[in-house]
């Protein structure tokens, strides 16, 4: 069922005096290349949007509009996180997102007083937090934090993608498509791919599985290498 963003969540931190609010959202987790992306964004009180909504409920174009609008705004704090694929592989998928998420809110020009956060509790986090689950479709906060975090992630794949035409990464952004696990089998993987997720030393297999699920409601995502695959 469609909900609305709205400040649900600021409006109730807020009647307990807590001013200084802010979201914060990943992109690219589930990606096989590239690298994880984190947003954190401090909205002002009266901050009002009508189309502002998670990202991947908006049009590419929509979202990168509202993005410009988003950086633009003198009155909007923000910062990104960035950690790439090697670290990614290095203390795993789970590990990274959190450090990316930690990298964001620390880079804040302003020091929030609490953090509303997609998903499940980061621990540790420098901040007291809410987390709070698809939050990005419930809090204005974190939906500005997703917007900023995914299309900052779909610069930098686009840019991947003049240094290794032969994968498209400006068409599917590193994430598990046809497309993808055939150009993976066809040319290996390259520098930023991820290899210790299960499809990128096993494409051909990824893909089998892939099209034998791509129709099924209930698809099964797909595992690290010697890892359980964390909570999204």
């Amino acid at each position: 069922m469609y909900r609305r963003c709205g400040f649900r969540y600021e409006r109730k931190l807020r009647a307990i005096g807590v001013t200084r609010i802010a979201g914060v959202d990943e992109a690219g987790r589930g990606a096989l290349a590239g690298p994880v992306a984190a947003a954190a964004v401090i909205l002002p009180e009266k901050f009002r949007h009508r189309r502002l909504n998670d990202s991947k409920q908006l049009a590419p174009e929509l979202r990168e509009e509202i993005y410009c609008e988003l950086i633009s705004n003198p009155q909007i704090s923000w910062a990104v996180g960035i950690i790439d694929s090697i670290e990614i592989d290095r203390i795993n998928i789970l590990r990274a997102t959190h450090k990316a998420m930690r990298a964001a809110i620390t880079a804040l020009s302003i020091t929030p007083d609490h953090v509303l956060i997609d998903g499940l509790p980061v621990i540790p986090f420098p901040f007291p937090q809410t987390a709070i689950i698809d939050g990005d479709c419930f809090s204005l906060s974190i939906a500005a934090a997703s917007v900023i975090a995914k299309v900052t992630r779909d610069m930098m794949m686009r840019d991947f993608c003049a240094r290794f035409p032969e994968y498209c990464f400006s068409q599917h952004k590193g994430y598990t498509t046809e497309l993808h696990l055939l150009k993976l089998n066809e040319f290996g993987p390259c520098p930023i791919h991820r290899r210790s997720f299960e499809p990128v030393a096993q494409p051909l297999l990824a893909l089998e599985g892939f099209i034998q699920t791509a129709t099924s409601p209930a698809r099964r995502p797909w595992r690290e290498v010697g890892l359980p695959l964390p909570a999204a």
